[in-house]
């Protein structure tokens, strides 16, 4: 069996250009090169990789074998690689992260989240974004243990030493149950009541250390890891608890889930803040999506 030829990053545009200009004279043309430069380019190949890539019955027009499709499709992915790699690079020389390793709490109300990020992935095509989703505690430990360069956590759950930290604004707190519980009922308004009930709390994975609990007044509690499970069972009745207000604001619209008068703290704000390691700053990248957060939390701009 004889030997395939390494086709050059050359002979691949060419056979690009002769694609989609639709002949080697209009590809001659696009490349500055004489129609006869393209046409040995396109033989060269074809003899490299032992295919007949063009079926020549009309010179005026050449179009693609079945070999020549697949080499095509090939052909697109290496030149847009090495595109890729090329802009890559050339954001390095200008000091440019490579990557940004992103863990966020599930307390930042998805629509900053989407904002952010699709606003990042415009500005800095070239950088690779990591995005991890963690609560409480959970996300400072993993920027203090270099796990993570940058951090968008709770100011209340922030205890380690080594981080510098910006404030991006809040999100408010309410504590919501089912229309049918007891707190939403005859004992809305009492006070002492939210104790007799048992309460949903959110809570760190077993990976990391539990930081101090805010906002519990119930002795009987279920610690949940995912905010997600937390809200299903409070929309099933098993409990009351604190949810983010963007969260279950449909929710309290449509009948499903009760904002709770609660005489001892009935809502509260949930202080938000990047965070990162002293010794390890953000570059450029990571410097914006953090003045991205902080203009989301002006007025002006109510995510």
């Amino acid at each position: 069996m004889a030997t395939v030829g390494t086709p050059s990053l050359d002979q691949l545009q060419v056979l690009i250009a002769v694609v989609d200009e639709g002949s080697f004279a209009a590809a001659g043309r696009r490349l500055n090169r004489a129609t006869s430069a393209i046409s040995y380019t396109i033989s060269a190949l074809e003899a490299q990789l032992g295919l007949a890539l063009f079926d020549r019955g009309n010179p005026r027009r050449p179009s693609l074998t079945q070999a020549g499709q697949t080499v095509l499709a090939k052909a697109r992915g290496v030149t847009s690689d090495i595109d890729d790699l090329k802009a890559r690079v050339a954001g390095m020389r200008a000091g440019l992260e490579a990557e940004l390793t992103l863990v966020v709490d599930v307390m930042l109300p998805s629509q900053r989240l989407v904002d952010a990020v699709q606003a990042f992935e415009a500005q800095f095509p070239t950088v690779t974004l990591r995005l991890n989703m963690e609560a409480l505690s959970a996300v400072s430990q993993l920027v203090q243990r270099g796990m993570a360069t940058l951090g968008i956590g709770g100011a209340l759950h922030t205890a380690e030493v080594g981080l510098e930290t910006v404030a991006v604004g809040d999100v408010l707190m309410i504590p919501v149950a089912r229309p049918d519980h007891p707190l939403a009922g005859s004992e809305a308004g009492v006070v002492g009541a939210a104790r007799r009930h048992r309460q949903l709390i959110l809570t760190v994975r077993t990976a990391f250390q539990q930081g101090g609990d805010v906002n519990v007044f119930a002795p009987q509690t279920w610690p949940l890891a995912d905010l997600g499970a937390k809200h299903t069972l409070l929309l099933a009745g098993m409990g009351w608890g604190y949810m983010p207000q963007p969260v279950v604001r449909d929710d309290i619209a449509a009948g499903r889930l009760i904002h709770l008068d609660l005489p001892e703290m009935p809502s509260g704000a949930y202080p938000l803040q990047a965070m990162y390691r002293t010794d390890a700053p953000p570059g450029p990248a990571g410097a914006w999506f953090i003045q991205r957060l902080v203009a989301q939390a002006a007025p002006s701009l109510p995510l």
